[in-house]
């Protein structure tokens, strides 16, 4: 890949942020994450009565002086979340323009940064035809994210995504952390199984569309061949040769409206985030803007 975000300015502005992930996860024990149970650190939150079976050091002998009751002192819990980054690598994302495939690995890469800088997981899967690839493992501390970084900027974009095969498929754990889909979402694979099985699995969900500004509002006039990127051969049915003129752009105007109002609607009914971005935008306005308002970051 020619382009790249990656380097030590990029992610030394990242430092400032932080992901601010649901309450009602699970996760495990040992991270900085505060969650609606309580737990065993310092910090105190609240009393409740005691009851048969709680640890009698947790008496607060104070108030049972003032009220003659039983009352054990209740402490926040902190957990760590396993966040996943699905990556669609299929050649829509990156073979013909290289820059989107670049702005979608930075876009992953400051979310994996993220996970391992406020001491949670990360896993990052490559969608590849119907599987997910797991180069890199469960990736812990900051040493083992650059050392995955620098083999993730130099991979290339080919073939077909198929996303719902992919994270159907994949080893997903429950109510653990967040899961992130990016891609552009321009196939006709049913990629909202994937959304209703993460959803399924309780985990937290955000989905990134990356485009190109042509890709949001083609300006092509006369005649075109149409290649797709993704098809097989040159005599495949998906690519065409076609005459463009105004009423073509007001379908594709029309078309594009329609689908993502399907996908906000569909992500708003399941709580999911969903966000677009476009390529011509710097990824610091996408990571400190477009990214907040979904309230992913902190």
């Amino acid at each position: 890949m020619a382009v790249s975000y990656l380097n030590d300015e990029f992610f030394s502005r990242l430092e400032t942020l932080e992901l601010n992930l649901r309450t009602d996860l699970a996760g495990f024990f040992g991270g900085k994450h505060l969650v609606r149970t309580y737990g065993q650190t310092v910090e105190f939150a609240d009393y409740r009565e005691y009851m048969l079976g709680d640890d009698i050091r947790r008496i607060d002998w104070n108030l049972y002086s003032r009220f003659e009751k039983y009352f054990i002192k209740l402490f926040t819990d902190e957990r760590q979340f396993h966040n996943q980054i699905f990556l669609d690598c299929s050649a829509s994302m990156g073979k013909i323009c290289p820059e989107k495939g670049a702005y979608a690995v930075g876009i992953a890469a400051a979310l994996g940064f993220l996970s391992v800088h406020n001491m949670d997981k990360a896993s990052f899967k490559l969608i590849k035809g119907g599987k997910a690839e797991d180069p890199f493992g469960t990736i812990v501390g900051k040493r083992s994210f650059f050392r995955a970084m620098s083999t993730l900027e130099k991979f290339e974009f080919d073939g077909d995504a198929e996303i719902s095969d992919a994270v159907t498929n994949c080893e997903t754990g429950t109510k653990d952390g967040l899961t992130v889909i990016i891609s552009d979402f321009l196939t006709d694979n049913d990629w909202k199984k994937a959304v209703d099985y993460l959803c399924y699995k309780k985990r937290q969900v955000l989905l990134i569309r990356v485009l190109t500004p042509d890709e949001i509002e083609p300006v092509y006039d006369g005649r075109f061949n149409l290649i797709d990127s993704e098809a097989l051969a040159l005599t495949d049915d998906k690519n065409m040769k076609l005459r463009i003129n105004r009423s073509w752009q007001l379908a594709y105007s029309e078309a594009f409206k329609h689908l993502t109002e399907d996908m906000k609607q569909f992500c708003a009914s399941r709580e999911v985030g969903f966000v677009t971005v476009r390529t011509d935008k710097t990824i610091e306005k996408t990571l400190f803007g477009e990214l907040f308002k979904t309230g992913i970051m902190a």
